[in-house]
């Protein structure tokens, strides 16, 4: 569970312990104190000690008043038992007005949602670089998961009514097992520093293999570091920000077509990728052309993904498919459904 479930498991749980030793002890003491200031049998005493800390005034026990030691002895009884419920209320009602219980509802309500992820991306860490990944995931529909182990990131994500997130640090086991690393497609490591991204990168592979897993790096030596600790792809933002920058004095155009094309949120125009895993028996073996992309859906193949090694722009029309092939496809979202379906729909 999150820890800030765990962490008001832990706080309510003491309460309540600390609140349940007191009122035994109280009445315990109180039966003891009865019994030899006054007299009395156990269960008199018992009855008087419950009946003074309950507070409902009921007659004392026996015909005679009690004695001074009696009557003081009863004052400090009332006041410790005051006392007691006064500390055990408060601090419930400090979970209550202080939103810890709102806080608690919250998290248990997350954690259910979180345990029944799969498919789904786990994004570490929830700066600029991280918050633009969420955006972009939830802009498709992807489901995706928020680690984060700083205070005021998690107070800031659970204003949210959507994020899913978890209070923690990335590079323990048990923070990635709360994310469902088993039954994720990726992971996104963006924090600032390299080395907490590069433990991340470890522990994530170690825990799944197969993970797709992208990583921010700071500093041009940690690249290859973050690649042989397991990383599918490493992005430096610094670099590409500057690369942009002097593009954009030579070849302004073509950044801002670019642009428009992969990162503008459109209805006019998108490049996708369409793998042909589930490609048509009657396409198998044959090539671009005769998929007739363009007259049937009106879309454009503008790269071709040969078997996960090998990329070719604008692959000649002659060039044959097979299931192991990536394509990228250029057209609005209703031309590359259409090409989509034409693609898997046996004849």
């Amino acid at each position: 569970m999150n820890q800030q479930y765990n962490k008001f498991q832990e706080v309510s749980s003491r309460t309540i312990k600390i609140g349940v030793g007191l009122l035994f002890s109280i009445v315990a003491i109180g039966t003891f104190g009865y019994h030899t200031i006054e007299g009395w049998k156990i269960l008199d005493s018992l009855y008087m000690t419950v009946i003074t800390v309950s507070t409902v005034g009921f007659k004392e026990v026996g015909s005679t008043p009690l004695t001074q030691g009696g009557k003081i002895f009863t004052m400090g009884l009332i006041i410790t038992s005051l006392g007691s419920l006064a500390y055990v209320g408060s601090n419930m009602a400090r979970f209550v007005f202080d939103g810890e219980l709102a806080n608690y509802i919250k998290t248990y309500k997350v954690d259910k949602k979180i345990a029944k992820l799969k498919n789904h991306v786990i994004i570490v860490g929830y700066g600029r670089n991280g918050e633009q990944a969420a955006m972009e995931l939830a802009e498709h529909g992807v489901p995706f998961v928020i680690v984060d182990k700083r205070d005021n990131v998690i107070a800031r994500m659970r204003e949210s009514t959507e994020l899913l997130y978890i209070r923690g640090d990335a590079t323990h086991e048990e923070i990635l097992e709360q994310a469902q690393i088993q039954y994720a497609r990726a992971l996104i490591a963006t924090t600032p520093n390299d080395a907490d991204n590069v433990f991340v990168v470890l522990t994530a592979r170690s825990m799944n293999p197969g993970l797709t897993i992208i990583s921010r790096a700071s500093e041009l030596e940690s690249q290859m570091k973050l690649k042989r600790a397991g990383a599918t792809n490493v992005i430096m933002p610094e670099r590409i920000g500057g690369q942009r920058m002097a593009k954009l004095v030579h070849q302004p155009d073509v950044v801002e077509f670019l642009e428009y094309i992969i990162l503008q949120k459109t209805k006019d125009v998108s490049l996708e990728e369409l793998a042909c895993k589930k490609l048509a028996q009657r396409f198998v073996g044959k090539s671009i052309a005769e998929l007739k992309v363009r007259e049937i859906s009106g879309a454009n193949i503008i790269g071709l993904k040969i078997s996960s090694a090998r990329y070719v722009f604008n692959p000649d029309p002659q060039m044959v498919l097979s299931r192991n092939d990536q394509l990228f496809v250029l057209g609005n979202p209703k031309q590359i459904s259409k090409l989509r379906e034409w693609m898997e729909t046996e004849a």
